[in-house]
């Protein structure tokens, strides 16, 4: 299995009040095609500063991070903005979209940003195809308020695939839904990763994160643990073992 991310001895430091504060300390990790990795720990342990400084959304102070066959860790500007529209997609816990946009045109925005992908009718097809395939093209019309905080994250799901990214990235993207709507949401990322999208997301929620292939535990800066789920097993069984692996690690 093909490799899609390899990263070497990341550091991530930040200066506050003249104090040095290491949040990533010499982090080494590899991401296979295919996988779809948690990354789980206590809250401060770094889940987030990892998420976004392998995915180029902040700068790590040194260490490699290898993308397509690209240290993407010494890209600057452009060039980094132009990988992270045509091969990332990105979805957050808080569902950024612009008011003034129906739903469709929130998620056609990457599509029209990026010089590939077709024609812009072949990109609106994709998008309504993208929406029905998430059970939202009822609402493709309405505005960002007239649709529920479940619909609303699906959208976002179909923006983030909307250039066919190579690897997806989620921070917490259930943590402002409730369980009926995580699940939903969690339905749809586990259908996308069966059809071949690499995805990469943190979480707080053991049920959340039962139903990735890996589980990474990150305490201090540094990978403590490493899980790997058995897909064999049902929903509860494979949950109650997440969690007393993530007890034994500190949880």
């Amino acid at each position: 299995m093909a490799t899609v991310m390899e990263i070497k001895d990341l550091c991530k430091t930040y200066v506050v009040d003249k104090r040095q504060i290491n949040v990533l300390k010499n982090v080494n990790l590899k991401v296979d095609e295919g996988e779809m990795v948690a990354i789980m720990g206590p809250s401060g342990s770094g889940k987030s500063t990892l998420l976004y400084s392998i995915s180029g959304m902040d700068q790590p102070t040194s260490g490699l991070v290898k993308f397509g066959g690209k240290d993407i860790s010494k890209m600057k500007g452009n060039e980094l903005a132009e990988l992270r529209l045509e091969k990332m997609g990105f979805i957050f816990q808080q569902m950024y979209m612009m008011k003034n946009l129906t739903i469709l045109d929130n998620i056609l925005l990457p599509a029209f940003e990026s010089k590939n992908g077709g024609s812009r009718d072949e990109k609106i097809k994709k998008g309504e195809e993208l929406m029905r395939k998430l059970g939202i093209i009822d609402v493709a019309d309405n505005d960002i308020n007239e649709v529920s905080g479940g619909q609303l994250q699906r959208a976002c799901i179909c923006r983030s695939m909307i250039n066919s990214p190579t690897i997806l990235f989620a921070d917490e993207p259930t943590g402002a839904l409730n369980r009926s709507s995580s699940n939903e949401v969690m339905d749809e990322l586990v259908k996308l990763n069966n059809e071949g999208t690499t995805i990469m997301m943190v979480t707080h929620d053991s049920k959340v994160a039962s139903r990735c292939s890996r589980v990474l535990f990150i305490v201090d800066g540094n990978i403590k643990g490493e899980y790997q789920n058995d897909a064999s097993l049902e929903d509860k069984d494979r949950e109650r073992r997440l969690n007393n692996w993530l007890m034994d690690q500190g949880w």
